[in-house]
């Protein structure tokens, strides 16, 4: 809607997970890495942690695309399962039979019989298992399980668990120490610095086509890491609003009062009555990007 007014290709700050928007901070580069390494080397399970909306989908996503041989990925995003309903949605996203649906040990058997088959053609099946800290423990226990299907030599089904901090705390229960051992590789996400976070939608501007002056004032920019605490899902929610009020108040760029208001009306950062916006400190020493 704003896209013309703003002179933008498409919307910049959508919230959908897509790697062409992947902006790599230096925790966003390691944590690529390290999974694109527990991947392709078989190692089993990864353990990705970070706060909610870091930008964990998309980095799994991007380093699966990445991936040198052929990779299967089945992304269970919905960890509100019991064992039976896990068991039947592992067997539809594998497309099994229908009796691997109602039975564990039917299910084993024709998810080792396809693993198998996969890895001799040296292709890779990974299993990626997002909120993995709301995960029972009964359903982290079958988890474990799968990670152990192997040969002699390495695992047939990579384990990437992706959770809040929360999820790194339950690994030190007593109960999952089985699953904490077999975590070969483990990688986390910090929230954006005030730096990161002006390259970042400076990045995100200019893959939509558009010119970052035209669109934020320094001032704007600095409030919305403010406001967004670092976390790359808020700034976008934050950006993409703002840039629909401006439209709406043909104001170009947007400005710190307009990202303030919108804060307001989303109940965004409470601590916000506290940043001076109009003296508010350009995120970047000269030269500026914006």
């Amino acid at each position: 809607m704003y896209e013309r007014f703003f002179n933008l290709r498409e919307r910049p700050f959508d919230l959908t997970s897509n790697p062409r928007y992947l902006v790599l901070t230096d925790s966003h580069r390691e944590a690529m890495a390290t999974i694109e390494y527990g991947i392709a080397s078989r190692k089993g399970i990864t353990l990705l942690i970070g706060e909610a909306g870091a930008g964990k989908t998309t980095v799994i996503r991007a380093a699966i695309e990445r991936q040198p041989a052929r990779a299967y990925c089945i992304h269970l995003h919905n960890p509100a399962l019991t064992r039976p309903e896990f068991i039947e949605m592992l067997a539809a996203q594998f497309d099994l039979s229908q009796q691997a649906r109602l039975s564990k040990a039917a299910l084993l058997l024709e998810l080792e019989a396809l693993l198998r088959c996969r890895h001799q053609a040296k292709e890779t099946t990974v299993l990626v298992v997002d909120e993995a800290q709301s995960l029972p423990l009964s359903l982290l226990e079958e988890i474990r399980l799968l990670a152990n299907i192997e040969t002699d030599d390495e695992k047939l089904l990579c384990v990437v668990l992706a959770g809040q901090p929360e999820l790194a705390r339950r690994l030190d229960d007593p109960l999952l120490s089985q699953l904490k051992q077999r975590v070969a590789m483990w990688c986390e996400l910090r929230p954006l610095t005030l730096e990161e976070t002006a390259a970042y939608m400076l990045a995100r501007i200019r893959c939509a086509d558009g010119v970052a002056a035209q669109l934020f004032s320094g001032e704007a920019v600095t409030l919305i890491h403010e406001a967004a605490k670092g976390i790359p899902r808020i700034i976008n929610v934050i950006a993409d609003n703002a840039l629909m009020t401006g439209f709406a108040l043909q104001q170009r760029p947007v400005t710190s009062q307009i990202v303030h208001d919108v804060c307001r009306d989303f109940h965004i950062s409470q601590q916000l009555d506290a940043v001076q916006t109009p003296e508010a400190k350009y995120p970047f020493d000269e030269p500026r990007p914006w």
